[in-house]
């Protein structure tokens, strides 16, 4: 699915530098590598504001807590997601409440999302989670409507898509608060767990830089109950390093997105229906798309996928089973039948390798392995 050290050989040196640099320092903990880091990425989101952290899933958290989310209130996002967008909710205190997804973008449903705010759970709603699926941002403009009407915060989980945007305006910048993960597997990924938050809001970032530190504003001197989720100096180094290739890795992984497509519309595999044939990942022409991943629905799709693996060919599953019938959450009180549209993806999606190295090759002997397999 992927191979680090094709990147790695290319921004060695630079990366090398930076470590050595922070090891000459012995800055282990917010040195000035970070806030260096955080100008960068606030810069590149078009957002004021930037605050590093542990993970992805401390970014999460953090967003919710700055903005005073815990009990008594609720969060609606998707059940097609990776765990921490639900779990993160549960984290602050507050009530995950699931809406569905839209079947082109698998983005979180904005019309979903209005059913739920009309049912008497919506009273409580405080503000919405959708999650940028694969590199993609959901439809804002709709997010927008219901955030006028219903007087509500947006808080982008942007964990996969670092550099997407929608009409222009980057991931980070969206909502009222976003949050990033840097897993090493991501689009800009660190060498570890390392995150990042940002916010619109003055207020919003000296809280969450606040909470990071154990609820301190002076050391050792603690106004609440905070964490410790701070960003490693050395991942902030690695970090602004790779930042400075992400667009043009970016636009490497459109261009192999771009080749899949051609490839499997070649070998006369598409269609508009998984009952017929490959169904392509759908871009909005209103969102710049990162494919952090490239997903296809597929015919007999386990089957395809351990035809792809008996060949050394790389594919995983994002995500097999939704989050409703997650055994952990089963007291959020949802069943197998209530958000069909993610239910039907989940038995549907591949991911196929796309990643900025990746060679034209490759991606051929993937599309002939496909190709096989349903001929």
């Amino acid at each position: 699915m992927l191979d680090f050290a094709r990147q790695f050989a290319a921004i060695r040196p630079e990366v090398l530098t930076a470590i050595e640099s922070v090891c000459d320092s012995q800055q282990f903990i917010h040195g000035p590598q970070v806030t260096s880091f955080e100008h960068a990425a606030a810069t590149a989101c078009a957002a004021p504001h930037a605050i590093g952290c542990a993970s992805g899933t401390d970014a999460l958290w953090l967003a919710m807590a700055a903005a005073g989310i815990g009990p008594g209130d609720a969060v609606i996002t998707t059940p097609f997601s990776f765990f921490a967008s639900v779990s993160s909710i549960l984290r602050c205190g507050a009530q995950p409440l699931l809406a569905d997804i839209d079947p082109l973008t698998f983005n979180l449903s904005a019309d979903a999302v209005a059913r739920v705010l009309n049912t008497p759970a919506g009273a409580n709603v405080k503000a919405v989670l959708p999650v940028h699926l694969y590199g993609q941002c959901a439809d804002w403009d709709a997010f927008n409507a219901l955030k006028q009407r219903y007087n509500l915060l947006l808080i982008e989980d942007a964990a996969q898509a670092f550099g997407a945007a929608w009409n222009g305006t980057p991931a980070g910048a969206l909502g009222d608060l976003a949050a990033f993960s840097f897993y090493p597997t991501k689009n800009l990924s660190a060498f570890g767990d390392a995150g990042l938050l940002t916010t619109l809001s003055d207020a919003y970032d000296e809280r969450a830089r606040m909470l990071r530190a154990h609820g301190m504003r002076r050391r050792y001197f603690h106004d609440e109950v905070g964490w410790n989720s701070r960003l490693d100096t050395i991942q902030a180094a690695v970090l602004e390093v790779k930042l400075r290739y992400l667009p043009e890795w970016n636009q490497q992984r459109r261009d192999r997105a771009a080749r899949y497509d051609q490839l499997l519309r070649d070998a006369g595999l598409t269609a508009t229906s998984p009952n017929e044939g490959i169904v392509l990942p759908v871009t909005d022409p209103r969102a710049t798309h990162v494919f952090h991943q490239y997903v296809i629905r597929a015919p007999r799709r386990d089957a395809l996928r351990q035809h792809l693996s008996d060949r050394q060919i790389g594919s995983e599953i994002y995500y097999p089973l939704p989050l409703h019938l997650q055994t952990s959450l089963a007291d959020l009180g949802y069943k197998r039948g209530d958000f069909p549209v993610s239910e039907t993806a989940a038995d549907e999606v591949l991911a196929l390798p796309i990643y900025p190295e990746l060679r034209d090759d490759e991606q051929q002997t993937v599309a002939e392995a496909i190709a096989t397999f349903y001929t």
